[in-house]
């Protein structure tokens, strides 16, 4: 295993591991409103250097690496960009809101008893377009289990969402608004460009399932492959659905085509009912390699390190 190192500036976290920045952690991004602001990570790297993220494409100015987002929350958006309207398609709103960071409670550096892990907890809340404090959240990054020789590393990442609105929030996504198969929402990566059409294999589905069958699916997890533009090789994301709190189960959202993105949906298809003052926990796992898995090696490295 390899040590791991973290630094902190003024508005982000660098973690470091085998000479590589591996992640950055931008708490304080600013940004257009419309885009939604909040914290994001990105790059995020491989072992090798290679990029694992892509930042604000083209298509959609709002995809920022890895980050916490929520598409429907009770008519506000803070996933950025158009809402997707039951009777109008994809509209741009005035609801936009954003997520600030309000502090880092616990920041866990490397140390002479544990140098093979770093994390951080921290405080934000989610502001209405309008400036209303809807959500208090608590968040975790753990970064840990850089392995040189296999040439990957890992991410938990855990989550608890507070309903401070004084008011009944629900929780949902396009699809629970009627676009069918468009349940992109919670902690959703978008991964670089070069990797559309790549690879997509799901735990108990046949390695030839691709991504529209995993789309929708309940897998335990899922992994996403591709060729990088660049540098030679490739790169493999493997993303756990993890767990949640909420009623609705754990539903993937995945796509290649026209672009790679995944995330893990606590509300694809059915929204979440969150109370004033209830509270909705959610824990993930994301393993990122510095090469294309066999699709053998890939269930052999899901079943190993699965949470």
């Amino acid at each position: 295993m390899t040590d791991l190192t973290l630094r902190q500036g003024a508005d982000e976290l660098i973690v470091t591991a085998a000479g590589v920045d591996i992640a950055r952690y931008a708490f304080d991004p600013g940004g257009e409103p419309s885009e939604g602001p909040k914290p994001y990570l990105h790059p995020l790297r491989a072992l090798d250097g290679a990029p694992l993220t892509a930042f604000r494409p083209w298509d959609h100015r709002w995809h920022k690496g890895l980050q916490m987002t929520w598409t429907h929350v009770s008519g506000e958006n803070f996933w950025g960009g158009p809402t997707y309207q039951r009777d109008s398609g994809y509209t741009q709103l005035d609801n936009v809101g954003r997520m600030r960071h309000d502090a880092f409670t616990d920041v866990t550096a490397p140390s002479a008893a544990s140098a093979d892990e770093v994390s951080f907890t921290e405080q934000l809340t989610w502001i209405t377009r309008a400036g209303h404090e809807w959500i208090s959240e608590t968040r975790t990054h753990r970064f840990h289990s850089v392995d040189t020789a296999r040439g990957l590393w890992q991410l938990d990442f855990a989550t608890v969402l507070r309903n401070i609105s004084g008011r009944p929030l629900e929780l949902g996504s396009p699809t629970t608004q009627g676009r069918p198969r468009a349940g992109y929402t919670g902690f959703a990566i978008r991964m670089p460009r070069a990797w559309t059409g790549g690879r997509v294999l799901a735990g108990g589905l046949p390695d030839d399932a691709g991504a529209d069958a995993v789309m929708g699916s309940r897998a335990p997890w899922v992994a996403v492959s591709g060729e990088h533009d660049e540098v030679d090789g490739g790169g493999t994301v493997l993303a756990f659905a993890g767990s949640s709190t909420g009623a609705p189960p754990i539903t993937w959202f995945v796509r290649s085509e026209p672009f790679p993105i995944l995330s893990p949906s606590a509300s694809f298809d059915e929204v979440i009912a969150l109370g004033p003052g209830e509270t909705l926990a959610l824990r993930h796992r994301h393993v990122f390699g510095d090469r294309i898995w066999t699709p053998d090696e890939t269930r052999a490295i899901a079943a190993e390190l699965a949470p």
